[in-house]
C-alpha cells in the first residue's frame, strides 16, 4: 500500500479502491483475485488462532500474537510515499519485492504454483480455467499491440509522412526561387537547416515504420502465445513505438499547420 492519493489501487482503511479504471477494462478480475486472498488469509488466519488457543493462550492474547506476526511478515509491503517514484523503485527493489514491468510477464502472476493453490484450495478457478485465462490475456494483448502498430504505420505512412514532404518541397522551391534571383545563401541558410532537420525526422519515420512491420511479420509466426506476447511487446512495441512518436512529435512542430492532417496537441485544448 501507499499514499491513497498516489495509488492506482489504494487501500482506504478498509476496503481497496480502483482508480481511472479504463473503459476496456473490467474490475472484476481484480477483485475475485483480492477476495480469494482474503479468504485464504482468513482461513490461515484462524487456524494459527486456534492453534495458539489449543496451546493454553487467551483468545485476546492469541488474537494478537498473530496480528503481530503477520504485520512483521508484511512490513516490506508498507509504504508511506509516493507510489510512482524512483525513490519507491529502489527501496521495492531493496526490500525485495517484484517489479515486473511489461504485460506479458506480469500475466505469468496466473500460472503461478502459488496462485495455482490459492484459487484450487477455495475453488474459484481449476487450473485449465487459469491457464485459458492467461492464454486469452495473453492474445487480447498481442491484438491490441497489434492493431496500435498497424495503426501507427499507416498514420505515418499515409498522413505525416507525405505532409512533411510536401512542406519539405515548399521549402526546397523557396531555396531554388532565392539562388534564381541571385541572393547569397546566407539569405537561405535557415531553410537548409530546417530542410535537412525535416528530412531527418521523415528518414527516421519512414526506416522505423519499415522495421516495425518487419518486427511484425517475425512475431506473428510464432506459436507460442507467450513468447509471441513478449516479441510484440520487446520487439514491436518497445523498439520502435516511442522513437516513432518521438520523431512524429517533432514534425509536429515543424510542419506548416496548412498542411498538417491532424489536430495538433495545441488545437486539443485551444482553437486556431
Amino acid at each position: 500500500t501507499d499514499r491513497n492519493r498516489t495509488s492506482p489501487f489504494a487501500f482506504t482503511g478498509n476496503k481497496f479502491e480502483f482508480r481511472a479504471v479504463g473503459s476496456a477494462a473490467n474490475c472484476a478480475g481484480p477483485m475475485t483475485t483480492i477476495n480469494t486472498i482474503m479468504a485464504e488469509t482468513l482461513k490461515k488466519f484462524k487456524g494459527e488462532v486456534d492453534a495458539v488457543i489449543e496451546k493454553g493462550e487467551k483468545k485476546e492474547v492469541a488474537l494478537m500474537q498473530i496480528i503481530q506476526k503477520y504485520i512483521v511478515e508484511s512490513k516490506a509491503v508498507l509504504f508511506e510515499g509516493d507510489g510512482y517514484s524512483e525513490e519507491w523503485a529502489k527501496e521495492a527493489e531493496k526490500r525485495g519485492l517484484g517489479n515486473v514491468k511489461t504485460t506479458p510477464l506480469a500475466l505469468d502472476a496466473f500460472v503461478t504454483e502459488q496462485a495455482k493453490q490459492l484459487f484450487t484450495n477455495n475453488s474459484i478457478y481449476s487450473i485449465p480455467e487459469l491457464e485459458a485465462r492467461h492464454d486469452i490475456m495473453l492474445e487480447a494483448y498481442v491484438k491490441k499491440v497489434q492493431i496500435e502498430a498497424r495503426v501507427m504505420g499507416d498514420l505515418a505512412s499515409t498522413l505525416i509522412l507525405p505532409a512533411a514532404v510536401k512542406y519539405q518541397n515548399d521549402i526546397i522551391k523557396n531555396i531554388v526561387g532565392l539562388k534564381e534571383v541571385g541572393l547569397p545563401e546566407s539569405a537561405y541558410a535557415n531553410q537548409k537547416q530546417i530542410l535537412e532537420v525535416l528530412s531527418e525526422h521523415i528518414n527516421v519515420i519512414a526506416d522505423n515504420v519499415e522495421k516495425m512491420i518487419e518486427a511484425r511479420k517475425v512475431a506473428n509466426e510464432i506459436d507460442s502465445m507467450r513468447k509471441k506476447a513478449i516479441a510484440y511487446c520487446d520487439d514491436v512495441k518497445g523498439k520502435y513505438f516511442d522513437i516513432i512518436r518521438y520523431h512524429v512529435d517533432k514534425l509536429e512542430l515543424m510542419v506548416d499547420d496548412n498542411y498538417w492532417p491532424l489536430p495538433k496537441y495545441r488545437e486539443l485544448l485551444f482553437l486556431r
